[in-house]
């Protein structure tokens, strides 16, 4: 048992049901989700294969209706939910916003019917429950955003130019679209000369088709109605290239689509040691500023 999908409520935080009904495109089977402590990135969660939403509330005081879904990363192989998820919310937190940390399904043959859509249908899951539930949860339903990592941020992007195409029930007839996207070193080609093939493989498996390609490409599916992107990375980041976000930017930019990049002349994957937390998370915060998705407090 993961101890992210507790149902406790403390400190401003709520363990959501992400599906009211049955979990779409799942198989009979064990659950072996386990969780461990890394040294260096915190918390690591593995094997997911029941979703959950963790919410995180900022002080009433402060609090701005804005709302951040945000997909931890880990090569959908395992999630860095400590690093890239509790903390990050926590920090929204700070600037008034509500924070919503995605706990999606790992694709696995084991417990999905398809595994290549499984983490896609929790993300557009999450967008519709947050917009559905905005009166109760305290946010504005027109400021719905995503904050991806790594493979979380490929994630985020594909519910950003995918978003008319539904892959779960939806009968009230939610808008799926996120209103904004922040992705942090995203992977987003999952062509041969820059995709990480580790987060390809584990999505849409080793030898993927080139319709499966494209359509995981999200570069290649971007268009006039795409949400308004900042996108950060170091330019030598040798586990996800820089040109995955420089192939957004452009097609962003191509399709006149609101966008921001900045790239680091230096700093790892992750940006482990370099820049510091606050470097680009500040560049997010004024970005989203410059938006007028929140005002920041001086």
């Amino acid at each position: 048992m993961i101890l992210l999908c507790s149902e406790e409520i403390a400190f401003g935080q709520q363990s959501l049901a992400l599906y009211h009904r049955e979990i779409p495109n799942t198989k009979s089977a064990v659950n072996n989700a386990y969780s461990k402590k890394d040294s260096v990135v915190g918390m690591l969660s593995f094997e997911i294969s029941e979703p959950s939403l963790i919410a995180f509330y900022p002080p009433e005081a402060i609090a701005n209706g804005t709302a951040v879904i945000i997909c931890p990363g880990g090569g959908y192989h395992v999630l860095l939910t400590e690093r890239e998820g509790t903390d990050i919310a926590k920090a929204l937190n700070a600037h008034g916003i509500t924070a919503f940390v995605l706990i999606y399904r790992l694709p696995s043959d084991r417990t999905m019917c398809n595994k290549a859509i499984g983490p896609l249908q929790d993300v557009q899951q999450a967008i519709k429950r947050v917009r559905d539930g905005a009166q109760s949860l305290r946010v504005n339903p027109n400021r719905i955003g995503l904050m991806g990592f790594s493979a979380g941020g490929h994630l985020a992007a594909m519910a950003g130019v995918h978003h008319n195409d539904r892959h779960i029930a939806n009968l009230e007839n939610t808008s799926l679209k996120p209103d904004f996207m922040l992705l942090i070193n995203p992977v987003i080609s999952f062509e041969k000369d820059f995709a990480h093939l580790g987060s390809r493989a584990n999505l849409i498996g080793s030898q993927p088709n080139e319709q499966l390609i494209t359509y995981f490409s999200a570069n290649l599916n971007v268009d006039h109605t795409t949400p308004p992107t900042f996108l950060v990375h170091a330019a030598v980041d040798e586990v996800v290239p820089v040109e995955n976000s420089l192939l957004f930017f452009n097609a962003l930019r191509r399709s006149n689509v609101a966008a921001s990049i900045h790239i680091y002349a230096k700093g790892e994957h992750g940006f482990l040691t370099w820049p510091s937390f606050e470097e680009w998370f500040g560049r997010g915060l004024n970005w989203m500023e410059s938006m007028s998705l929140i005002r920041l407090i001086n």
